[in-house]
């Protein structure tokens, strides 16, 4: 389990247009926001990278990089930034399903076609959004076992507001005996 105001894990993949996203030299201004997918084939994604690349200039007037990723191929992230029109909103795809367990995502296994006629890849992660600040550190993190019920991007950068005004610590970073 990650926890917050520790060190995250390394995160390095290849984006479809920006070269190679290094985590460890992103240089925020203040957090990265990562939102790990599941892929090409899941509509709910379509949606909710459509709600990122609407917010990425809002993002980025709190100091806030963004990018989404998941284990797709290149040719499959390249088709879902078609469907979502990401102009704003850098892709990263090969995720390492390593990689993604040890930020915490679950893996699942695939059940053929998806309800938009997709073949879903032998395994992909679940989705897990996470703010990181510029330092390295986790300030905030998501993950879910189902594709649905994850946090809305308007109410996080609510949530970034109410951080930067009020100096708000990361929370839940408590590790010891109970």
């Amino acid at each position: 389990m990650i926890l917050p105001r520790q060190l995250v894990p390394e995160l390095r993949v290849p984006t479809l247009a920006h070269g190679e996203f290094d985590l460890a030299h992103d240089a925020p201004e203040r957090f990265t926001l990562i939102s790990f997918y599941r892929g090409l084939h899941c509509p709910i994604c379509m949606k909710y990278l459509r709600d990122l690349e609407s917010l990425v200039p809002e993002y980025g007037r709190r100091g806030t990089n963004v990018i989404a990723i998941s284990s797709d191929s290149p040719e499959r992230a390249q088709e879902m930034a078609r469907k979502v029109n990401a102009n704003k909103l850098r892709l990263g795809h090969s995720l390492p399903l390593t990689v993604a367990r040890q930020w915490g995502l679950y893996i699942s296994s695939s059940r053929g076609r998806s309800s938009i006629n997709v073949e879903e890849p032998a395994l992909f992660s679940e989705p897990g959004v996470f703010l990181v600040r510029s330092d390295g550190t986790l300030y905030y993190g998501s993950v879910q076992t189902m594709p649905f019920a994850r946090p809305l991007f308007s109410e996080l950068l609510q949530s970034i507001d109410f951080a930067i005004t009020k100096n708000y610590p990361a929370r839940g970073e408590y590790a010891g005996v109970l």
